[in-house]
């Protein structure tokens, strides 16, 4: 048998495991991402409201979020959060895909408190002048946000959080502890049916790396397109 067996990761059932482990890998990025944004902004905007009681409430979300592991989280949402349901629910939910959809909330909720603070300081950079000037047109809060100082950070806020896709895309990775069928848990898979642990591995860590420089390029080409400029 051959030090490296390429045919392993090109054609046959364990080629479309591994396969299929990835484009769920790739849904799971997505879907969090689209969980986490909204929140993200909310989020933000609670921290920077003129009351004293949401700039708290955004607070204790960012904090209790960011200090727990993404492992603990995943745990929870898998495990805990689904017994405090009442009966009918949790059992509609076992009944479905509840592993991917537990990794999902997991992951939004704990990308979304990073990606809170990464919108809360592109909106902090905007001068506050900027700010004054959309309340003296008649405009609330929310509508000084949403038509004066969200466009101008917008800017300023992209980057990092192309970088926060960055860490989520490989935080999806920590879905195998729950059971979901993404891309390790695929590789475990086919590692422990084949003994192949180099072939299956490879493939893994090659998805890793192509999509992370897919990423890393986004943000570098984003950079070069729109550079920064003076607020």
């Amino acid at each position: 048998m051959p030090l490296f067996d390429y045919t392993l990761l090109l054609t046959g059932r364990y080629h479309d495991m591994l396969v299929a482990g990835f484009l769920l890998s790739l849904q799971l990025l997505a879907a969090s991402l689209m969980l986490a944004l909204p929140i993200a902004l909310a989020v933000a905007l609670l921290r920077l409201a003129p009351v004293a009681a949401l700039r708290g409430l955004g607070f204790a979300y960012v904090e209790s979020i960011r200090n727990i592991p993404l492992l603990a989280h995943m745990l929870f949402w898998y495990f805990g959060a689904p017994e405090l349901l009442p009966v009918p629910i949790k059992q509609r939910l076992y009944a479905g895909h509840i592993e991917a959809m537990s990794a999902v909330v997991a992951l939004g909720l704990y990308t979304a408190a990073y990606m809170a603070e990464d919108i809360r300081s592109g909106i902090s950079a905007i001068p506050a002048v900027q700010m004054e000037a959309g309340r003296a047109l008649g405009f609330g809060f929310l509508a000084t946000m949403r038509r004066v100082i969200l466009p101008q950070a917008l800017r300023v806020t992209i980057p990092p959080l192309i970088s926060q896709s960055l860490n989520l895309w490989k935080g999806t990775s920590v879905a195998t502890v729950i059971g979901v069928a993404e891309l390790m848990y695929q590789a475990g898979q086919v590692e422990s049916a084949t003994f192949r642990s180099a072939e299956s591995f490879a493939f893994a860590t090659a998805a890793y790396i192509t999509v992370s420089m897919l990423i890393t390029g986004a943000a570098s080409w984003y950079q070069h397109r729109f550079p920064p400029r003076a607020l």
